[in-house]
């Protein structure tokens, strides 16, 4: 079963395509520019197909021959659904890197379709959501009957363009929860104070995609998910809400995007590291775990071509599946430079 690789020539399509590589694949290289694919494809000394989204019948077409896709074209509220319509067309399992509440709810409502055509639909395949969403299943495994779950993460430094094109688009929008089972605007200020194994560390409330991923893989009804600034950017998070999204739109403009690196280097992506915290609270009492991984782009790369290994083995089941509940809570521990902290 050959993989594809949609969005390759990008920054974290580059880096699953060479990840890919390592791990001994041959995927298919895919997007719509055909020159950037076709020098990304002479490099790794890969086959490529040049194609569009907006071109239903030449996608299908693509992806014959394909059992699998690793969706890296965002954003993903645009991309993910004529790919997973060709995908389910063509039998080919989908899977991407998306972070978007909004897209796991699309491609859940898909589910049904999706298994009834032997599909797998496996969208949060990288930092955003597997380790959120594999601490979560621990948490909640330990804590019967919790009904609020907190997540938050550390260690996003340097979004990549891609990162904050998708941030940008969701500027104006609120901080979103969930609350009884159902997503609805935070109340009240931004930040709180976690600890992630080394003291307090100020955290802000974002609209992340466990929102949705949590709640299918536990049943928790109030989750809430945080994540700790960037360097330089905490005070950003102080200003009145009008004025941040004033600065935040400047900074985020293709200009300023045009200045900023294409995402972390080499060099980062070989030694920072990221962490992740979970809390389920319920009638019987409290659970907490924390877990350190690579560099979250690095981590990406790792975990999307892991996932896509065990889906080329046959190991996925056909419909909408969240990380833990396609592969179990410990998928994330299988991830090199994964390990739980105490």
């Amino acid at each position: 079963m050959t993989p594809m690789i949609y969005g390759a020539y990008g920054f974290t399509g580059r880096l699953i395509a060479e990840e890919a590589v390592r791990r001994g694949l041959r995927p298919v290289l895919a997007g719509r520019d055909a020159d950037k694919l076709a020098a990304l494809a002479d490099r790794l000394g890969l086959p490529h197909r040049a194609v569009a989204l907006d071109d239903p019948a030449g996608l299908r077409a693509a992806l014959e021959g394909c059992g699998a896709v690793i969706h890296a074209a965002g954003p993903f509220a645009d991309t993910s659904a004529p790919m997973a319509d060709a995908c389910i067309a063509t039998r080919t399992h989908y899977l991407d890197i998306t972070g978007e509440p909004g897209v796991f709810a699309a491609l859940r409502a898909l589910g049904p379709r999706a298994e009834a055509a032997g599909v797998a639909l496996l969208p949060g395949c990288g930092f955003d959501v597997v380790p959120t969403d594999g601490l979560a299943a621990m948490v909640a495994r330990r804590c019967r009957g919790a009904q609020r779950l907190t997540l938050a993460f550390a260690g996003i430094d340097t979004p990549s363009r891609g990162t904050l094109r998708t941030a940008a688009r969701n500027l104006d929008a609120s901080a979103l929860v969930r609350r009884a089972g159902r997503i609805e605007r935070r109340r009240g200020g931004l930040s709180a104070t976690l600890d992630f194994g080394d003291g307090p560390t100020r955290v802000v409330a974002t609209t992340w995609g466990d929102l949705e991923t949590a709640w299918d893989s536990t049943g928790i009804p109030d989750i809430e998910v945080f994540m700790a600034p960037a360097p330089g950017t905490a005070a950003l998070f102080r200003l009145p809400g009008p004025l941040r999204r004033l600065v935040a739109r400047a900074a985020l403009s293709e200009r300023g995007l045009a200045r900023r690196p294409e995402g972390p280097d080499a060099r980062t992506r070989r030694t920072a590291r990221a962490r992740v915290y979970a809390r389920a609270e319920g009638p019987g009492g409290v659970a907490e775990q924390r877990l350190e991984v690579c560099e979250p782009y690095a981590f990406t790369a790792r975990s999307a071509v892991e996932i896509a290994c065990r889906v080329v083995a046959g190991a996925a089941r056909p419909g909408y599946r969240t990380p833990s509940q396609a592969f179990g809570e410990g998928l994330v521990l299988d991830i090199a430079g994964t390990r739980l902290l105490e």
